[in-house]
């Protein structure tokens, strides 16, 4: 396969495969592209010198190589080697041998240095076409991916058994704030966590150090792990360099950088070393890679209510495409704080509901003012699916797929007519090969805030509505799980939608990861705002 690059004076990184060949009008190519050329008249190599890149089914960047006889002087010379393979192709395939000179302008340029390039040889190395098939990343179509451990931190729960169960009962996790004094705020509720307890997840001197967010990440990270299995056997022979982890975060560190802005109005000199990198978004998922020693991909993604989501999704695809077996991901907040809480105040999003807390956060309710703010973590443990069988893991749900969309309309505000968010769940269902009368749950976004509620509410009954029957208090990024005790689907099933924001407040960027952590728990064939799990 041949391809073009155009030639920029803008390259930095340049590769000089300058090749003085022969070839003649109607004339089969002989030989080697890459053999040395008979020697040409000037008037010849002028006509004739062209760089040529084409090695069955090999890709090689050309690049413009005017004004840089420094570089190409210091360029290996090509040794002959055996012939690649003979062409039986007309002179018209080499309009599939592209230029590496680019205009005219830049041909006469190039000869100006006609005698450093005809003396220089050339800058490239092959290796025969046998050894780049070997080379060739095995198919990936068929690799499956599982959930195998799951790990939460929130106010009704530090683990994924406790959590549900206290879903089920109905237990609310939201209260009045004790972190710190809210007096001064109109809202003073908040799904806080009371008493965390890394449960020895984290060293003491870290604890002091990092922030809650962070914290929160690494125990329920560790704890997905502890619930898949993983133990100090089996990290002892797990492919280190397979393993990744991809937990993000909304806002990072915010007390870490808080507390910076404080000491700096003293001086600097009192600002924590550490205030800089605890304050990112990746230093979480970086802490925990190097406790594992898990060399991987290792990012983090910050992509607000949606980033769990993302991360989930992104996860997915590196092990799908053969990258990875494991990947830890999810997301992890920590925003009860005055700088956090005051934000959201200043934007008119919070419940005032200081009286009743419990009921605070209620979503599609015609009396709903706002939701509550909460923190905590999720994360989720994804396998592909032969791997996990070999080493006899449970198997909670399968990832079938998802999908990316954006509103494109206002900061904060979803499109009226929820466009954006049927669109996600439309391109989910069929990325993951879904009919819309399969899906008989959905844990939908829902906050609690006005406009938010009822545009969600429009884009699944647009996509949904069709379906027998919709109950319950009635989705953007989009993942699709399916349950391991319900691989045989029921046709016409009824549709469920509810919030797990009722109990437990908005996460941010751990909403998703903690919902999908209930979705998993339901059981059936579910919708997370968008991600499919079956």
């Amino acid at each position: 396969m041949a391809v073009s690059s155009l030639s920029s004076p803008l390259c930095t990184w340049f590769l000089a495969a300058c090749m003085s060949i022969a070839c003649e009008k109607d004339h089969l190519l002989e030989s080697s592209i890459f053999q040395y050329p008979k020697r040409l008249t000037q008037k010849s190599r002028h006509k004739k010198l062209i760089g040529s890149v084409h090695c069955s089914q090999n890709l090689l960047s050309s690049f413009q190589v005017s004004g840089m006889q420094s570089l190409m002087s210091s360029c290996l010379s090509l040794e002959p080697f055996e012939v690649l393979y003979n062409s039986n192709r007309s002179s018209s395939s080499l309009n599939s041998i592209f230029s590496l000179f680019g205009s005219k302008s830049s041909n006469r340029r190039q000869m100006q240095k006609r005698s450093a390039v005809h003396s220089g040889g050339v800058a490239v190395a092959v290796q025969p076409e046998k050894e780049i098939i070997l080379k060739k990343k095995p198919l990936t179509k068929n690799r499956r991916v599982v959930v195998t451990g799951m790990g939460v931190v929130t106010s009704i729960g530090q683990d994924a058994d406790t959590f549900y169960n206290n879903l089920l009962d109905g237990v609310s996790g939201i209260s009045e704030i004790e972190a710190f004094d809210c007096s001064q705020f109109p809202t003073k509720i908040a799904g806080e966590i009371k008493s965390f307890s890394a449960d020895g997840c984290v060293s003491p001197k870290l604890f002091k150090r990092a922030d809650k967010s962070v914290l929160y990440l690494l125990t329920a990270g560790k704890k997905a792990l502890a619930d898949a299995g993983i133990t100090e056997q089996v990290m002892d022979v797990l492919d280190k360099t397979r393993c990744g982890v991809i937990i993000g975060s909304a806002l990072g560190g915010m007390k870490i950088f808080n507390d910076a802005i404080e000491a700096l109005r003293v001086s600097y000199k009192k600002m924590n070393p550490f205030c800089v990198p605890f304050a990112t978004t990746n230093v979480g998922s970086a802490i925990l890679a190097m406790d594992l020693g898990w060399m991987g991909p290792n990012y983090s993604i910050s992509s607000a209510c949606a980033t769990s989501n993302f991360c989930i999704l992104n996860s997915a695809n590196h092990i799908i495409r053969g990258e990875t077996d494991l990947m830890l991901c999810g997301g992890s907040d920590a925003a009860i704080i005055p700088i956090g809480l005051g934000g959201f105040v200043a934007c008119r999003t919070l419940s005032q509901r200081n009286d009743d807390p419990t009921k605070a956060s209620r979503p599609w309710d015609t009396d709903r003012d706002g939701f509550v703010l909460g923190e905590g973590a999720g994360v989720l443990l994804l396998e592909e699916l032969e791997h996990a069988k070999r080493r006899g893991a449970k198997i909670y749900s399968e990832f079938l797929g998802g999908s990316f969309t954006c509103d494109a309309y206002h900061m904060t505000d979803p499109h009226p007519d929820g466009m954006g968010i049927a669109l996600c769940i439309e391109q989910a269902l069929v990325q993951s090969g879904v009919s819309k009368e399969n899906v008989n749950y959905i844990n939908a976004h829902a906050t609690s805030t006005l406009r938010g509620d009822l545009t969600e509410f429009q884009a699944i009954v647009r996509c949904f509505g069709q379906n027998p029957e919709v109950k319950g208090n009635i989705l953007k990024s989009s993942i699709y799980l399916q349950s391991s005790e319900s691989l045989v689907l029921k046709p016409f099933l009824q549709l469920r939608v509810n919030s797990t924001k009722s109990m437990i407040g908005h996460l941010l960027g751990a909403s998703g990861a903690v919902e999908a952590v209930a979705t998993i728990k339901v059981n059936s064939f579910c919708v997370l705002p968008w991600v499919l799990l079956k």
